[in-house]
This record gives C-alpha cells, sequence and structure tokens, in this order.
C-alpha cells in the first residue's frame, strides 16, 4: 500500500502518458489534478533527442498540458551531472538537440580536440564518422558518459538500436565503460527530487518498465506504481527480485489516488 503523505510524483513518459503521439487514456486528467492541487511533480523520460520545448510541443498535441519546468529529460540530468562534475569542461557530443542545447545551456564547449568527455546520447542517425571518432578520443583519454542505458527504442515499425547499443559497440571497440546517467540510474530520480525540491519519503514515482522506472524509484528510496500501459506485462512482474509499491493498469487508475493522498497530506499538515 503506499501510505498518507504524498506531496511530489515523479512520472514516465512513454508508456504511462503517452503511446508514440498517442495519450493514454487518464494521462490529461492525472496531469490536470496534479495542478489543480498544486503539488510538485515532474514528467521524466531516458529519450535524450528532444527539448523541453520539444517534449511539451509533443504532449500538448497530444491533449496533455505539462509545462517546460516540469520535464525531465536524461540528457537534462545529464547536463546538470557534468555541470557538478566538471564546470565549464568540454565534450564530444552524439546526440541531438535535447543534448546539444542542454550541454550549451550549462556552459560546455563541443569540439573533438581533446575534450574532457565524450557523451553519447540517442540519435536516428548514428555515424560511423562519428562512432570512430569517440573511439579514438576515449583511447586518448576522454572520459566516457552516456545519457541512459536502454538498448532498444520503440517505433512504429519495430524495434530501434537506441543510446545503451552503440555505447556497447564503442566499449567493445576501447574497452572503455560509460557511466550512465539516466534510469535505472537512482541519480536521475535524485537529480529530479532536487529540481521539484522534494524527498524521496513524500514523493511516488510512476512507470511502465520493473527494469528502470521502478529499479531507480526504489533505489532512491521512493514508493513506485507500475502501469500496465507500457513495457512490463502483468506476467513478467513476478520474474523481478523486487516489487513496486502498488500495480494498477493505467494512470487513469491513479488520478482519484493523487487528491486522496493530497487530502491525507493537508489532513497530517504537510
Amino acid at each position: 500500500m503506499i501510505e498518507q503523505t504524498v506531496s511530489g510524483w515523479l512520472t514516465d513518459m512513454d508508456g504511462v502518458l503517452v503511446h508514440e503521439n498517442d495519450a493514454i487514456d487518464g494521462s490529461a486528467e492525472f496531469i490536470a489534478e496534479l495542478q489543480r492541487l498544486d503539488l510538485k511533480y515532474l514528467v521524466l523520460t531516458n529519450n535524450s533527442i528532444f527539448t523541453a520545448r520539444d517534449l511539451r510541443a509533443r504532449l500538448l498535441a497530444s491533449g496533455i498540458d505539462v509545462p517546460e519546468p516540469h520535464l525531465w529529460t536524461s540528457a537534462l540530468a545529464t547536463a546538470q551531472f557534468l555541470a557538478d562534475q566538471r564546470a565549464g569542461g568540454s565534450a564530444y557530443v552524439i546526440g541531438e538537440a535535447g543534448l546539444t542545447s542542454a550541454l550549451h545551456d550549462i556552459g560546455f564547449v563541443l569540439t573533438d580536440r581533446d575534450p574532457d568527455y565524450v557523451v553519447l546520447g540517442e540519435t536516428r542517425t548514428y555515424s560511423f564518422t562519428a562512432i570512430t571518432q569517440a573511439i579514438r578520443l576515449l583511447e586518448r583519454g576522454a572520459r566516457f558518459i552516456a545519457t541512459n542505458p536502454d538498448a532498444s527504442g520503440p517505433s512504429r515499425d519495430g524495434s530501434l538500436p537506441a543510446t545503451g547499443a552503440v555505447a556497447a559497440l564503442i566499449t567493445r571497440a576501447t574497452g572503455v565503460e560509460p557511466y550512465y546517467v539516466g534510469k535505472p540510474n537512482p541519480l536521475m530520480m535524485r537529480s529530479a527530487l532536487n529540481k521539484i525540491d522534494g524527498h524521496s519519503e513524500s514523493t511516488v514515482m510512476i512507470g511502465d518498465r520493473m527494469d528502470t522506472d521502478v529499479r531507480s524509484g526504489l533505489e532512491a528510496g521512493l514508493r513506485t506504481i507500475l502501469v500496465m500501459t507500457g513495457s512490463t506485462t502483468p506476467d513478467k512482474v513476478d520474474t523481478f527480485p523486487y516489487r513496486p509499491t502498488r500495480v494498477v493498469d493505467s494512470i487513469a487508475d491513479v488520478v482519484p489516488l493523487v487528491a486522496q493522498l493530497a487530502r491525507s497530506c493537508a489532513g497530517n499538515g504537510h
């Protein structure tokens, strides 16, 4: 059971709120309820391709109104991590606007001349030339960072190779393992909590994947809700050595829970 005193909500995007460009039933109502009750929340995604502005437009076209400050991507989390590690550093980047914009915004220089880091994100146009350059820079001593470990991603036509698959190729060629910032690294959960000034004891994470969403929420000390509208199917839940706090059919089942827990929170003086 999810007990009383929940003042913050983190939720995955794909598989929880949307499928491709189609809203999942209850998602717009869920976000509207969080806003109506003035609760702290963030929508999270391991996808590093898009900027927060891009994602806002995508969600709005699906009928879900999420302001830019309430969107947190693995690209933004990676940029924040690098700013904390080496302010004003430099990076050779394989990725798209979501990642390059995030690194520019925190003051990083993007270069292929002796960068501090090779940063790998998701892109639909992986270049053999760019991958070769990344391998050579790592051989010269650059540090290896990847936005997320997802090996594949969905598309209308089937699976696509994603960041983790390309990272494995580079690792095989160099022997250098990347540090992954995105889920299931609980670092992404903690950075999200910091962004909303939230606390693990009073925040719930909603996701559709046991291996990323539930695991990272669990390791960050959050209570977790697994929805059955995405990657993890009901028959697979018990195959994992850990469990979510609650399993529901969809985000629509969480909408009344938000108000209920908000009332509990208010009743306890929080």
